[in-house]
């Protein structure tokens, strides 16, 4: 895939509205078409713009080099419950391992989340994917059915149910009680929600293009570290980066940040074609690993 978006801005743009619910699919295939020099050009731009899954899998289901189970999570302040994906290397055997939690965007556990949570086991982790959409019946197979689900969910009880995620990956017994977490979007701002949260119950907190804290004084609860990827093209997200860059560095918190050249919103998500950035997705996963095996595993 190359490595910088080929399509036109404004439909990049028209896409990340249209995925923000800002917009309706509707007025998204208008804007495509203003933008397209013909009706093949814009069923082609909304080709690259929509994820294809099967074409992006890097760890399959299959892969014997890991071993997943579906597990649910009982949410008493939340939803009751919510379901999610475990993953640990296949090697492992009964050794404790550090967890992380790994969160979707508002789209749902979708293929290429579960695909991240294979990822990291393969580093060597334990990854719990969970699902905000199980109170509506989970992720229905189709990104856009997932995000109109999304907005069906009650916001403050999802976020009841993700906590619950993180406290029962940090308390299983196969876990050595010290647990990160990483989120795209919707999910990325819930890693740095949980950091507020939790405190010194997350050992580490790896926001991509999330937003910050909703009250940037609650920062200095934070004693997780925190590594923040943003593409620079993301005008909204790069332009609030320096005041929650000032509460950290205020509240001392440990914490790096990054803002990866010529690289949109969803940089990371190599299912959808003309958001991929792969040198930002490289060089920013790498240093996520490099992160968690600092300030989760205790190594260097």
């Amino acid at each position: 895939m190359d490595s910088k978006p080929v399509l036109p801005p404004e439909a990049i743009q028209a896409y990340n509205l249209y995925i923000h619910g800002e917009i309706d699919r509707r007025a998204f295939m208008d804007r495509v078409k203003k933008v397209a020099v013909s009706t093949v050009a814009a069923t082609a731009i909304v080709d690259q713009l929509m994820p294809n899954y099967a074409a992006a899998q890097q760890v399959a289901p299959s892969d014997a080099r890991i071993r997943w189970e579906r597990a649910t999570v009982q949410s008493p302040n939340g939803n009751g419950s919510i379901n999610g994906l475990l993953v640990r290397p296949a090697n492992a055997g009964t050794n404790r391992l550090p967890g992380i939690l790994v969160v979707h965007e508002n789209r749902g556990l979708n293929p290429h989340i579960e695909d991240i949570a294979r990822r990291l086991a393969l580093e060597n982790f334990m990854a719990f994917a969970p699902d905000g959409l199980t109170s509506v019946g989970g992720y229905p197979g189709d990104d856009a059915k997932g995000g109109e689900l999304f907005g069906k969910v009650d916001r403050a009880k999802m976020m009841e149910d993700l906590h619950a995620a993180a406290v029962w990956l940090k308390n299983r017994p196969d876990s050595t009680g010290r647990i990160g977490v990483t989120g795209f979007c919707f999910g990325g701002m819930v890693a740095n929600t949980l950091a507020v949260r939790m405190g010194a119950d997350l050992a580490a907190a790896v926001p991509y293009y999330g937003g910050a804290p909703a009250n940037l004084a609650d920062v200095k609860n934070i004693k997780a570290a925190v590594l923040v990827h943003h593409g620079s093209e993301d005008t909204r997200l790069v332009q609030a980066w320096p005041a929650y860059e000032a509460a950290l560095k205020e509240a001392k918190v440990t914490h790096e940040g990054y803002i990866y050249p010529g690289a949109v919103h969803g940089f990371n998500n190599d299912a959808t074609p003309a958001r991929y950035n792969k040198a930002a997705a490289d060089e920013s996963w790498k240093r996520t690993v490099a992160w968690f095996n600092k300030h989760v595993r205790g190594t260097t």
